[in-house]
């Protein structure tokens, strides 16, 4: 193959979620971003999508490196099987508190060997024949940059994830200075995501938070406050300890994955508070609720969260609920939770709670750009070439019509799809070819094919129930002793059906040519074939349907 840059989207485009990008010239390869999505409804079971990385996986003698925008889990949730598969040796850079993030995930996963490298802002990197500058931008969370890569080809700038928030809780801005110089060198291909591009105007900055919250801890002296935001939210996370502490309240972490955070982010300094004020979530009960605020996890509303289980009134939840505590709900819901969290908010109420959430209060800012944001950025950046990234194809769509506002000739923004190859030259950016990319599914620790059967019959069980049926075998003359047992799950009542059932699993074996044990699964397709035609003619029904036959 002839060198030239090449760009591989894995993830991330026409999706929010899973964004990955291979960036190629030649024989080297870095990698920015490896991160997971929530699955949709129609996927059972499963608990994270990640990118399919068989392109990866083909080409690993040329991945030089892996770098890191920041540490949310759409950006590094796929990280564990990535590194599972390159093993230790290719180095992974990012900031601070996304390494802190990404070593837990890697022990949780029981990888040993990483080759994690730390950067700052500033910081440039060789990395094969890339020359990579990390660059800080505001985000909602912590330790976030933008890449500007240079590449033998040219700069390719990537906003990463990032708002212009000029009020920040750390006082450290996104560096448009160091940004508008980049712009100036000459910019070949920008990389610009498109979160927010839909929202007209200014991010609201993450102090407007602080002082939303310092609002309800006034107003709720003498109640329990109940908070629950996103735990990689370190920012919001430091607000909340600081009007904890001038309220005089005691704070308790609820939810694992708030005790991680409140760990990692203390070990290496992005946390801030006075040690006895931090109290074991098993002892709030015991202190007086205007002495008190919990910070939980379940701002998205997910079932087994921590927030969820207050809600629900759960047994194991380690906190009852009551008319004294106001639940402060510090996140938007993310696509496709909004039921999960409106049934929270519902729950709480019927609890005898006070409930504060975005619809009421100002407790949520974005940590994305809107559309002035996005405007300025592609001023200051100046792109001969252009791909938004980072949103649903929507998202992409107007970026594009944004950018051509702005100038940019609509011959160099491409729109790419997943699994997309763009050759990027100095007169012009195409989508040379689509490689293998889509979605594979995470089960615990196995992983699978999103389109596999597994999802289907899954997907089977929960819309039309099964259907077993069980049938013995004399092992030595081939005959069926007594009748067939069958049994039902999540199908309407067939009592007065069965004994037909019976009948028809009984015909359909003196019927075949049954000779023994290798014969089974010829029998089995014979009863599921029989079975399945008669209930859809008698009750419309499809469960699945499962023979089994016992010979003995």
């Amino acid at each position: 193959m002839n060198k030239s840059l090449r760009l591989y989207f894995l993830g991330g485009v026409g999706e929010i979620g899973k964004n990955m990008t291979a960036i190629e010239y030649g024989d080297h390869i870095i990698i920015v971003d490896c991160g997971s999505s929530f699955p949709p409804e129609d996927m059972p079971g499963v608990d994270l999508l990640i990118p399919d990385i068989s392109y990866i996986i083909e080409n690993k003698h040329k991945i030089k490196g892996i770098v890191l925008t920041h540490g949310h889990e759409d950006h590094i949730g796929s990280m564990p099987f990535l590194l599972k598969e390159l093993g230790g040796t290719v180095p992974v850079y990012g900031s601070k508190l996304t390494l802190a993030f990404l070593e837990h995930k890697t022990e949780e996963y029981k990888i040993k060997k990483v080759k994690s490298v730390c950067v700052n802002d500033g910081d440039t990197v060789n990395i094969g024949c890339f020359n990579v500058e990390f660059i800080k931008v505001s985000h909602s969370i912590s330790g976030a940059f933008a890449l500007s890569i240079n590449t033998p080809s040219g700069i390719i700038f990537h906003t990463g994830d990032y708002k212009i928030d000029y009020t920040p809780i750390d006082g450290k801005m996104t560096n448009l200075a160091r940004i508008a110089e980049i712009g100036k060198k000459g910019v070949l291909l920008m990389l610009s995501e498109s979160t927010n591009v839909e929202r007209e105007g200014y991010t609201m900055s993450e102090t407007t938070v602080g002082k939303s919250f310092d609002k309800l801890f006034s107003q709720n002296i003498g109640k329990r406050i109940i908070i629950a935001t996103f735990s990689s939210n370190i920012h919001r996370l430091q607000q909340i300890l600081d009007l904890a502490d001038k309220y005089g309240r005691k704070i308790a972490f609820n939810g694992r994955s708030m005790l991680n955070s409140l760990e990692m982010a203390t070990k290496i300094g992005e946390l801030h508070y006075k040690a006895e004020d931090i109290v074991d979530i098993d002892k709030v009960s015991k202190l007086p609720p205007e002495r008190v605020v919990i910070i939980s996890t379940g701002a998205q509303g997910e079932p087994m969260s921590a927030l969820a289980r207050m809600a629900s009134g759960e047994t194991n939840s380690k906190i009852t609920v009551g008319p004294m505590d106001t639940v402060i709900v510090s996140a938007s819901p993310i696509p496709g939770n909004e039921r999960m969290i409106y049934n929270v908010i519902n729950n709480l109420y019927k609890k005898g709670a006070s409930v504060v959430y975005g619809a009421l209060e100002e407790v949520h800012v974005s940590g994305h750009a809107c559309k002035e944001e996005i405007k300025l950025m592609l001023s200051l950046v100046k792109p001969r070439f252009l791909i938004p990234v980072h949103g649903e194809y929507r998202h992409l769509k107007q970026q594009a019509e944004l950018a051509e506002s702005l100038g940019i000739r609509q011959a160099n923004i491409l729109i790419p799809c997943i699994g997309a190859c763009v050759n990027v030259k100095k007169n012009g950016i195409a989508i040379e070819k689509i490689v293998e990319a889509g979605n594979m599914f995470v089960d615990g620790y196995v992983i699978g094919d999103a389109d596999s059967s597994v999802i289907k019959d899954r997907l089977n069980l929960g819309e039309n129930g099964f259907l077993i049926t069980i049938i013995k075998v004399s092992s030595k003359d081939n005959r069926m002793i007594g009748e067939p047992d069958i049994i039902t799950r999540g199908i309407h009542a067939l009592e007065k059906n069965t004994e037909q059932l019976k009948d028809i699993v009984t015909g359909t074996f003196l019927n075949s040519d049954y000779t023994g044990e290798e014969n089974n699964q010829q029998l089995k397709a014979d009863i599921r074939k029989d079975v399945r035609k008669w209930l859809l003619n008698n009750t419309l029904q499809r469960p699945m349907i499962l023979p089994i036959i016992i010979n003995v």
